[in-house]
């Protein structure tokens, strides 16, 4: 009885499969005459973004005539993303950065500049229905890679006693996504080593000058805080479920704050809501003395009754912080990045430090070639 039971479940359980699964007849453009096509097709946004952890992935030998169907797609809202496996390794080669190497095509003949969005990509998979999409082969970053242009403004906000003045300057918003070099704004990686899931970076940023003297009597006399250009390494690990870890070493390469270098952490992970792809972060910022004395520190020549000499030690902050990329179209996206930074003792017991926390963010828009 046990074993026919068994049986009937099995038999009762194929009988049902068909309504839970959908088949989807895939239209390619720009197909070689052969070679290895991949079809994955995703239900999950998230993994969408990533190009990972696909719900049904079904491999083809390129022929003539030859029909690309997936049979036992999910019902419901999906993507599809198709590839030309070159090297045969059942995997989607990606660059330093995670931008694939080879080939791709998304359904709706969807063609994005930076990370994929689920919502332009996706249709309705209906189970007993034809279902069709049509894709078109690109190369992500061409011959050349991807240059964007446009407007942004990086800032913070000023802790100083009797400011209000927070710290913006307006930039040009240069984006570039090569091989190995990532450019985005104030910000500047290129890959030296590693994997798309494990790499080693030369890091450059622009540092945004802490204050002008003239935002505060309580600033008057110490001299401007001029922005200047950071530089090191950072290493990037892409962990599971999407989580990325990070560390880098930057050092005051101008020498305007007698060296100054920063240690951060951070861990994020991206999030896909429609067009809107969302980065949480949390990191953990060292900043050795040289550099927290220039941004706080009263020096002994400019002390007064009210504003006593402090010389500021190294100090470590905690920051917490949001990355967003808005995909307005296939060529415009506004790019942020905006965090809270935590002070530590050894800053807010400066006389010139009013507040125990900064405020601070990169924001652009761009336009992608």
């Amino acid at each position: 009885m046990k074993i026919l039971g068994i049986a009937l479940l099995l038999t009762l359980l194929f009988r049902l499969s068909p309504a839970t699964a959908a088949e989807i007849n895939v239209r390619v453009q720009n197909l070689p005459a052969e070679g290895t096509l991949i079809l994955q097709v995703y239900d999950d946004p998230d993994a969408f973004g990533r190009f990972r952890n696909p719900a049904t992935e079904v491999v083809y030998s390129i022929a003539p005539g030859q029909d690309y169907v997936i049979t036992d797609a999910p019902a419901g809202e999906v993507a599809v993303l198709a590839y030309l496996d070159k090297n045969d390794n059942r995997a989607l080669d990606k660059n330093f950065i995670g931008i694939p190497r080879e080939p791709v095509g998304l359904s709706n003949r969807y063609r994005p500049k930076g990370p994929p969005s689920f919502q332009r990509a996706s249709f309705m998979a209906v189970a007993g229905q034809a279902n069709e999409t049509d894709i078109e082969f690109y190369q992500v970053l061409g011959e050349s890679g991807q240059w964007g242009l446009g407007l942004g403004a990086v800032g913070r906000s000023s802790p100083y006693v009797d400011s209000d003045s927070s710290v913006v300057q307006v930039i040009p918003a240069i984006t570039y996504f090569g091989e190995r070099l990532q450019w985005v704004g104030p910000n500047l990686r290129f890959g030296v080593a590693g994997s798309d899931k494990l790499r080693l970076a030369v890091t450059a940023s622009y540092r945004v000058g802490a204050y002008e003297e003239s935002d505060s009597p309580a600033l008057a006399g110490l001299g401007d805080r001029d922005g200047t250009l950071m530089a090191g390494l950072g290493v990037v690990y892409d962990a599971p479920h999407g989580i990325k870890l990070g560390l880098s070493y930057e050092n005051d390469v101008l020498d305007r704050n007698g060296g100054g270098s920063i240690v951060d952490a951070k861990v994020s992970r991206g999030f896909q809501l429609g067009n809107l792809r969302l980065s949480p972060s949390l990191g953990v910022n060292w900043t050795s003395s040289s550099l927290a004395d220039y941004d706080f520190g009263v020096p002994v020549a400019a002390a007064l009754p009210l504003r006593p000499a402090y010389s500021v030690g190294s100090s470590v902050s905690f920051e917490a912080g949001v990355g967003g990329l808005w995909e307005l179209s296939e060529n415009w996206r506004i790019a942020l990045d905006f965090a809270y930074e935590s002070l530590d003792d050894e800053i807010t017991d400066s006389p010139i430090v009013d507040d125990d926390y900064v405020l601070k963010g990169f924001t652009a828009l761009t336009y992608t070639f």
